[in-house]
């Protein structure tokens, strides 16, 4: 069988940042948002070219082991072959190793590229595809759910495929982030759970879980009550312990909190008129950012003039 055709000219991906976990919703919730790592790739006639600006410009290898290049890689085989060479330009924006989703992101941005500058890849790898084979890179699917389709999802896997809902967010919900210096390895925050919960624990959470549903599509007053979690976060403590404190100052002020991901960065989800002074809360020590809702998820866009 005949391998695929390639576009001559270049792709622009965006995607971006995501949180996942949302407080009770662990490894099942994620929310996209406005900050983004943009991806230029242009088949070549040989060889392998990376070019990286910002984050991880310093340490991130610029050969077939970047994660970005091993999911295009992996796209590619499911598109039917491999071009004969790859330039790759990255700017990213969203911290590495912070609990924004990077990882993620640099999968979907892959996987999307591999199939933008395919021609005829829409039909070969689909929605439902993508999700599934950047599922299987990252191995779970709430970030790299949020990151494709944007806005609130809710991923689950079913007979062992990845499935995913996207909701609407309530546009009158602000995320601030408020990202700390050092970074917290997933692996270290997953290897402080323990093995079993107490069952009134997990009830808790169930309830506060689809709570959150209604909060953060619809009624954002309930999103401090919503946002409570017993299933991962003070367990996740001694990893990340001004980042706890600071989700607990700030809930005890009113505003809802999380531990962002596997953190360290604490998400806050301020109304409107509050944001701005949210900000301000943390202190020293870290880079408060406030941030659009996304939802639009990952996108080809055009090239930049």
């Amino acid at each position: 069988m005949a391998g695929p055709a390639f576009r001559a000219a270049a792709v622009r991906v965006r995607v971006p940042a995501t949180s996942a976990n949302l407080g009770p919703g662990f490894d099942a919730f994620g929310l996209s948002l406005g900050l983004y790592d943009d991806v230029v790739v242009r088949v070549a006639d040989a060889g392998l070219n990376i070019d990286i600006a910002g984050e991880g410009a310093d340490n991130l290898p610029r050969d077939e082991s970047h994660l970005l290049v091993r999911s295009m890689r992996t796209a590619f085989d499911l598109l039917g072959g491999q071009p004969r060479g790859l330039e790759v330009v990255c700017a990213n924006r969203i911290p590495h190793g912070r609990g924004l989703g990077s990882s993620s992101a640099a999968i979907c941005a892959g996987i999307v590229a591999a199939r933008a500058v395919t021609i005829g890849g829409d039909a070969r790898l689909d929605e439902t595809a993508l999700l599934e084979l950047a599922t299987e890179i990252e191995g779970h699917p709430d970030n790299v759910a949020a990151c494709l389709l944007g806005g609130f999802t809710l991923a689950w896997t079913e007979a062992g495929a990845a499935r995913a809902i996207r909701m609407d967010p309530s546009d009158s919900i602000v995320p601030v982030v408020f990202v700390p210096g050092k970074p917290v390895l997933t692996e270290t925050a997953r290897g402080l759970l323990p093995r079993t919960v107490p069952h009134v624990d997990a009830a808790a959470n169930a309830g506060r879980a689809a709570l959150l549903v209604e909060a953060l599509t619809r009624r954002p007053e309930l999103l401090l009550a919503a946002t409570e979690d017993r299933l991962h976060q003070e367990y996740r403590a001694p990893a990340m312990p001004e980042s706890i404190a600071l989700v607990n100052r700030l809930r005890s002020d009113g505003v809802p909190a999380v531990i962002s991901g596997a953190g360290p960065t604490v998400l806050a989800l301020a109304e409107p008129g509050q944001a701005d002074k949210v900000a301000l809360l943390a202190g020293e020590g870290w880079a408060a950012n406030r941030l659009d809702l996304d939802v639009s998820g990952a996108s080809v866009l055009p090239l930049a003039p």
